[in-house]
C-alpha cells in the first residue's frame, strides 16, 4: 500500500489513523490506495500494534449543565472525526462544601491516550497523580497550572461586562459570583470578580463586599442570591452575574419580587447560552462548543509528538440584548 501511493509506511499508518501533520493531498491518495487493495483496517489489531487505545478520557464535574454538555460535544465530535472514542468519566461535586473525592487516574488507566480535563479545578496532587498515567493532558476553563489550557480571559470579560452597566449610568452594581469556595488565584468565578472590582474601581465606585453573592453557577443559585442581594441591597440597579444560568435565576428573583427588567434592574451574564435570546438576555458569549474541539485537537497533536501552546486564550464577545437599560429616574 505504502509503494502504491508513494510514500512511507509511517505515513500510512497515520493517514489512516487519521492523525494530524499529514497533507491532505497525501491522505487521500492513501485512502485510494487502500480502497483500491480491499484493505479494511483492524481496530483491535491496531492498538495491539501501536500500543494505542484510540480512547481519550474527559473528566468533568457534571454533563447536564448547558456549559459542559456543549463543551462536551464539541470534544466528540472532532474526536469521533479522527476515528478516536470519547470515554466519558463525572466527577461528582457537591455545591458549597467542596468535592467529595479526589480525582481517580485509576479509572483511566491503560484505557485512554489522553485526557480532557472540563470546569474541574484540580489541585496538585490530582494533577501529578493524573500525569501518572503517562498521557497527554489539556484543561478547558478550571484545570492543572502548568498545563495545556484552553480557557477565556475571564478578567477582561468581568471588567467588560461592568463597564458596559457602568457605560449605561449603573452606580450600585451587584455581582453573583460562584461558590464561597471557589478561591484559586486563576479560577474563572474569582477572576471574573476582580474584573467587575477593577471596572468599579476604575469609575471611582467601591466593591462593597456585600454586593457580592454566591450563586453557585445554577439557576436556583442565582435566584436565591438575587433574593439576598436585594435583601441587603434594595438600591441595587445593574448586576453581573458570572454565568447566564445565574443570570436566568436573578432575572426569575426580580420577578419573584415585582421588579422589571431592565426598568429596574439590569442583568448580564456570561456564556452565550442557547436560551439567553429568548429571555432577552445581555451576556459575554463565549465559542463554547468551539473550545472542547479546540481541546481535543490539542490532545490529538500532543499525542503525536507535537509542541502545543500551553495556554489558548479565547475570546468573548458582548451581545446587548433587552435585559440591560440605563437605571430608573428617581424625581
Amino acid at each position: 500500500m505504502a509503494r502504491q501511493a508513494g510514500v512511507s509506511t509511517a505515513t500510512v499508518s497515520r493517514a489512516l489513523r487519521g492523525l494530524p501533520n499529514v497533507r491532505e493531498g497525501t491522505r487521500e491518495r492513501v485512502r485510494a490506495a487502500a480502497a483500491a487493495l480491499g484493505y479494511v483496517a483492524s481496530p483491535s489489531a491496531a492498538s495491539l500494534a501501536s500500543g494505542r487505545t484510540r480512547a481519550i478520557g474527559l473528566i468533568s464535574p457534571v454533563v447536564s449543565r448547558w456549559f459542559f454538555a456543549n463543551v462536551i460535544e464539541g470534544a466528540e465530535r472532532t474526536l469521533r472525526a479522527q476515528g478516536f472514542d470519547l470515554l466519558l468519566y463525572t466527577f461528582e461535586v457537591t455545591r458549597g462544601s467542596g468535592r467529595t473525592a479526589r480525582v481517580d487516574p485509576d479509572v483511566l488507566r491503560r484505557r485512554v491516550d489522553g485526557v480532557l480535563v472540563v470546569g474541574l479545578p484540580l489541585e496538585a496532587e490530582e494533577v501529578e497523580s493524573l500525569l501518572t498515567l503517562g498521557a497527554p493532558l489539556v484543561c478547558v476553563g478550571w484545570g492543572g497550572s502548568g498545563q495545556a489550557t484552553i480557557r477565556l480571559d475571564d478578567r477582561a470579560t468581568g471588567r467588560a461586562a461592568t463597564e458596559h452597566l457602568l457605560g449605561l449610568g449603573h452606580r450600585v452594581v451587584g455581582h453573583i459570583t460562584g461558590a464561597p469556595d471557589d478561591v484559586s488565584a486563576w479560577s474563572p468565578p474569582v477572576e471574573r470578580e476582580e474584573g467587575w472590582r477593577e471596572a468599579l474601581a476604575a469609575a471611582g465606585l467601591r466593591a462593597v463586599e456585600s454586593l457580592r453573592v454566591h450563586g453557585g453557577f445554577d439557576v436556583a443559585g442565582g435566584r436565591a442570591s438575587m433574593h439576598r442581594l436585594l435583601v441587603q441591597h434594595p438600591e441595587v440597579t445593574a448586576v453581573f452575574a458570572a454565568s447566564d444560568e445565574m443570570a436566568m435565576g436573578a432575572v426569575l428573583a426580580l420577578r419573584d419580587r415585582g421588579l422589571r427588567v431592565p426598568q429596574d434592574v439590569s442583568v448580564i451574564g456570561v456564556d452565550g447560552h442557547d436560551l439567553g435570546e429568548l429571555v432577552g438576555l445581555t451576556t459575554m458569549a463565549q465559542p463554547v462548543a468551539e473550545q472542547g474541539g479546540l481541546a481535543a485537537r490539542m490532545v490529538l497533536e500532543m499525542i503525536a509528538g507535537a509542541t502545543v501552546d500551553p495556554e489558548v486564550v479565547v475570546p468573548t464577545r458582548l451581545v446587548v440584548r433587552t435585559s440591560t437599560g440605563p437605571p430608573p429616574v428617581f424625581s
